[in-house]
């Protein structure tokens, strides 16, 4: 019998992990992929927002501004690699300028810093590289970009150090719940926990239903993007965005990566599974268009890379998050669309408080592990270098040439609290096969420390998920 049991590991899931292992209180974490953060949290825009955008009186507002000021001391302690970058929304008509106040006044409201409207001229000057043929701009200085798969790792792996259990492959497929308590079925195991929370993302309304609540259900839409070479990066040093339209779709944005690259997209359409991440020709040539709109010296002969993510949007223009009035002590952090990964941790808190309304006692910790460090040679000055490599040989060992990833940086990511057990999963703790050759060098080299390190066939490793096999068998040469 577990006190909590959250129903999903993205970056909700695990800031809602994090925070609760502060406390004296058994918490169970259930992860339907073989991975934490393998949905939402993995392919989004990676923008920590200003907080102009958001309804005033909404719960985003309230979050989203909460949520990027606790985020600057967490990535701090938790190695998160974090760049403040400013926010440009450009205006080109009359039309746009209108929404570009009714932006700037939403910003006032939610209580936005240093937010104001500039000319054209300032914005060249801020941002040489926008489109000359803009008329005015929104600024915006307290926006950020970050590692979203990073954050929600260190989260969770933290969380684990403390104390939390993770279940990954472990999808819910039913609850039930008695007098005190819930029993959930995930595979071929029950769990049982005193309360439950859900934050399964775009799949949140089924596991709600599930419980017997009603109320909301997703209209999941997807969004494309572009990922560009890093002699790309340089070209803005800002997050830059079009005006909403008249439907109020925000459209693509330009922004740098804390990786160096430069990202454009996403676009948006609706899909009836939230699993659906497939890209098209149509509409990745509709985001090239678009961007240059915004910023026109764009080389997308420089692309190294395509991708597709899912926004749990449901038919409640806000976020859903409270305790069920279906089902006592099921709480939902459900429909946390954007600004979700800006507001992640200030949902967890305002989750402990719903807890403690709903009868659990949280008494913290009188010990509790808050910091996470991890190597990344490249960044090391040489003196640095040499004595790591003077401990352990294996950082003189350069395994991604694109990142300049060590060996030693693999098995570091190997020896971690949640073990990697795939190819990406590697690389979303390393950066190994995240440069300009998408892993085209140094797979086959992972595949093999992989397999030694774990004492099994290289036969036995996938690229994502379990079904996804690199290797279908050996060839055997006289």
């Amino acid at each position: 019998m577990y006190d909590v049991a959250i129903i999903g590991c993205g970056i909700i899931g695990a800031a809602a992990a994090y925070e609760l292992s502060q406390y004296e209180v058994s918490v169970l974490v259930l992860e339907r992929h073989s991975d934490v953060a393998m949905g939402t949290t993995k392919a989004n825009s990676a923008v920590l927002h200003a907080g102009f955008d958001a309804p005033p009186g909404s719960l985003e507002a309230k979050l989203n501004l909460e949520g990027i000021r606790l985020a600057r001391e967490l990535c701090a302690e938790l190695d998160v690699e974090r760049r403040e970058l400013p926010t440009f929304v450009l205006a080109f008509d009359e039309r746009e300028i209108g929404e570009l106040r009714m932006l700037y006044r939403r910003g006032i409201a939610n209580g936005t810093d240093g937010i104001r409207i500039i000319d054209r001229d300032e914005a060249l000057r801020l941002e040489p590289n926008l489109n000359p043929d803009l008329i005015a701009a929104l600024y915006a200085p307290g926006s950020a970009i970050v590692n979203p798969w990073e954050y929600a790792i260190a989260l969770a792996e933290t969380a684990v150090r403390n104390g939390v259990s993770l279940r990954l492959n472990s999808e819910v497929t039913a609850i039930e719940k008695n007098r005190d308590s819930f029993r959930l079925t995930a595979k071929d195991h029950e769990f049982f926990s005193r309360y439950v929370v859900n934050a399964a993302g775009c799949f949140s309304d089924r596991v709600h239903r599930m419980a017997g609540g009603s109320g909301f259900s997703h209209t999941n839409f997807a969004g494309q993007y572009h990922v560009l070479d890093k002699n790309q990066g340089g070209i803005i040093n800002s997050i830059v965005f079009p005006c909403p339209d008249e439907h109020g779709f925000k459209g693509i944005l330009v922004a740098p990566t804390v990786h160096g690259n430069l990202i454009a997209g996403p676009d948006a359409y609706q899909v009836s599974d939230g699993s659906d991440t497939a890209t098209t020709a149509e509409g990745l040539e509709g985001l090239i268009r678009e961007a240059h709109r915004l910023v026109p010296g764009i080389d997308f002969s420089q692309v190294i890379r395509q991708y597709a993510g899912v926004r749990p949007n449901t038919e409640i223009p806000d976020f859903i998050i409270g305790e069920s009035p279906f089902c006592g002590n099921f709480i939902n952090l459900a429909g946390i669309k954007s600004p979700g990964l800006s507001a992640a941790p200030a949902i967890a808190k305002t989750l402990a408080d719903c807890l403690k309304k709903c009868g659990l006692t949280l008494r913290p910790k009188k010990e509790f592990t808050h910091t996470r460090r991890r190597i990344r040679f490249r960044g090391l000055d040489l003196a640095e270098k040499d004595r790591l490599v003077r401990e352990n040989p294996a950082y003189g060992n350069i395994v991604c040439r694109c990142e300049m990833v060590t060996e030693g940086e693999i098995l570091d990511a190997l020896r971690r609290p949640i073990v990697p057990r795939s190819i990406n999963a590697v690389k979303r703790r390393c950066d190994a096969g995240l440069g300009r050759c998408q892993g085209g060098f140094c797979t086959s080299r992972i595949l093999n420390i992989m397999a030694e390190e774990f004492g099994i066939s290289p036969l036995d490793i996938s690229l994502e998920n379990n079904d996804s096999r690199l290797l279908c068998g050996e060839i055997g040469i006289k």
